[in-house]
């Protein structure tokens, strides 16, 4: 890693000291890589006897010695093609550590932070990252505190007590939870772990870009449908697909981004729907079963419409009910116990057929992004 830049006005920042957003305007902070020196280095060849998680790209992470990389083995989650729909794969992060893909943004966020020699890691969530980041911040030795709704799934609320975090709970959204933890902060400091407020939690969701390259036997599909919540995931692919272009491996087209959201919490598709480049207001009264799609105000919403409109993408909501049958049917008919979140791409994928943004010979990416077994209340 070379610098970290600023997404918004392209200010560069140490990447020796420790920060959270651009000090100039605010923006999301991008960490920026010597491409031409990796291409001495990396090869697809030697990527075969890699090890079997996503540090197999270490050399496009931000962790500079490898003795401060805290891992447990994530990454590189299966590629899977769907029976019932032959044109179809779904990317499956439901058997990473801590069940869900929120693993993949801690291992390199926890890693530079230990490498930076932080000790005390503060984040809202609405469950998993919360839950995901008590889980490395202990590995890591480190201090933790999570502030979750008070409606959070049960399941993450246990996690995060188990791992030794301080648990928060706050009437609201995750956006009340966020204010919580802003307030207690100008009483006590701890580093800020929020969805793209600190510049490493990115590299680690990008990896599931580089994956799905390097699985499908370094191509990509005609389109990536994604639950979008925070979205970090969504931005995070579409860097890697930018960082691979730059090492010259990628040479088609980029598949196009597709965010699918709760009809209940839909704030990008209905900024899509507006033509808007950013959202400025808050999605009123939001609800939905899905708890990671329940963001009714994402923090980098410009750089999640940015992916959207350069990959010629789109965002759909889908129903509650049609997340909970699609849940169920990846389960009958695939033997996949995907999250509500991750269930709602294929809800999504039919829709899309339908309406024509999606044809039946096109191949396409479902994102996964956890396990059915961390939402078990939802199908008594």
């Amino acid at each position: 890693m070379l610098s970290l830049e600023c997404s918004r006005c392209n200010e560069e920042h140490d990447p020796a000291k420790v920060n959270n957003v651009c000090v100039k305007c605010g923006g999301t902070l991008f960490a920026r890589y010597d491409i031409e020196g990796i291409k001495e280095i990396l090869t697809k060849e030697k990527l075969s006897g890699r090890v079997k998680s996503l540090w197999r790209y270490k050399e496009l992470l931000p962790v500079r010695d490898d003795e401060n990389i805290v891992t447990l083995g994530e990454g590189f989650t299966p590629i899977l093609r769907l029976k019932r729909e032959k044109k179809v794969l779904m990317k499956d992060d439901g058997i990473i550590p801590t069940g869900t893909f929120k693993a993949r943004g801690q291992t390199t966020a926890i890693s530079k932070a230990k490498e930076l020699r932080i000790t005390s890691v503060a984040i809202p969530s609405a469950g998993n990252a919360g839950a995901a980041m008590a889980c490395y911040a202990a590995r890591a030795g480190m201090k933790a505190r999570v502030y979750l709704p008070g409606d959070a799934p049960e399941a993450t609320k246990k996690e995060c007590e188990a791992y030794g975090a301080e648990l928060v709970l706050v009437e609201g959204t995750i956006a009340d939870a966020a204010a919580k933890m802003r307030a207690d902060f100008a009483k006590e400091k701890w580093f800020d772990m929020s969805t793209l407020r600190e510049p490493y939690r990115l590299e680690g969701k990008k990896t599931m870009g580089l994956e799905i390259f390097e699985q499908m036997g370094f191509r990509l599909p005609d389109a990536i449908v994604y639950p979008t919540g925070g979205g970090t995931g969504l931005i995070g692919m579409w860097k890697a697909f930018e960082e691979l272009e730059e090492l010259g491996w990628l040479t088609q087209a980029k598949p196009r981004m597709i965010s699918v959201q709760s009809s209940g919490c839909a704030p990008i598709v209905k900024a899509v729907a507006d033509g808007k480049n950013e959202i400025t207001e808050t999605y009123p009264e939001p609800h939905t079963i899905a708890a990671g799609l329940r963001v009714p105000k994402p923090f980098a919403s410009e750089q999640i419409l940015k992916v959207i409109r350069e990959s010629k993408g789109g965002a759909i909501a889908v129903t509650d009910e049609e997340i909970l049958r699609a849940v169920k049917k990846l389960a009958s008919e695939e033997g996949m116990f995907a999250a509500p979140e991750g269930a709602a791409t294929m809800a999504a994928y039919h829709k899309l057929l339908e309406t024509g943004n999606l044809r039946s010979d096109e191949e396409v990416v479902l994102y996964n992004t956890g396990s059915g077994l961390k939402y078990l209340e939802l199908l008594s």
